[in-house]
C-alpha cells in the first residue's frame, strides 16, 4: 500500500547533526538549511512512497503546515511558540492509528525512547543519512536501467 509509512523528521536536529548542513546552518542560515532537509528527504518520499513530514520549531501562534509539493503526503510543520518539534512529533506518533508505521528521525535520545514506548520506530541522523544515500543509488539505477531499455528499444524500432 503507498504511503502506508510515515516518516516523520526532527528538522532542525537533522540539521544540526549532519556536518553539512551544521556548515550551511552557519555560513548560509535557517531558512537555506531547512530547504536543504526538506530536499534531500524528497528522494524517500518519491522513490520509496512514504509520507513525510519535516517538523520545525517555533513559528506564530498556531501549528503551521507547508506543501513543498503538489502532494499531500509531504509536509513541512512549524510548532506554535511554546511548542516544540519534539512535542509535536511525539504527539503524531503516539496519536497515530498505527505507530508501528511511524518512522521517527531524530537524534534526540529522549524523543527516540519516547516513540519507541509506542510502538514507533526510531532512526538516528546517521541511519536516514544512509538510507537517504541508499535510495538515491537505487533510484539512479533504476533511471540508468530504463534509459538502457528506452535507448535499447528504439534502436530495435529505428534498424527496421
Amino acid at each position: 500500500m503507498e504511503f502506508a509509512k510515515h516518516l516523520l523528521v526532527d528538522g532542525y536536529n537533522i540539521a544540526h547533526a549532519w556536518p553539512e548542513l551544521r556548515r550551511v546552518l552557519v555560513a548560509e542560515g535557517r531558512d537555506v538549511a531547512r530547504a536543504r532537509v526538506v530536499e534531500q528527504l524528497r528522494v524517500l518520499h518519491d522513490y520509496e512512497r512514504l509520507r513525510v513530514s519535516v517538523v520545525f520549531d517555533g513559528r506564530g501562534n498556531d501549528i503551521a503546515i507547508e506543501r513543498p509539493t503538489p502532494h499531500a503526503t509531504f509536509s513541512v510543520l512549524y510548532t506554535p511558540a511554546g511548542m516544540t518539534a519534539d512535542d509535536l512529533i511525539e504527539q503524531l506518533a503516539v496519536q497515530s492509528a498505527s505507530p508501528r508505521d511511524v518512522i521517527v528521525a531524530t537524534g534526540d535520545l529522549a524523543e527516540r525512547d519516547t516513540i519507541e514506548a509506542a510502538g514507533a520506530t526510531a532512526l538516528s541522523p546517521q541511519q536516514l543519512a544512509e538510507w537517504i544515500d541508499r535510495v538515491l543509488g537505487a533510484q539512479t539505477a533504476a533511471v540508468d536501467e530504463h534509459r538502457r531499455r528506452t535507448e535499447s528499444e528504439w534502436r530495435k524500432g529505428g534498424s527496421k
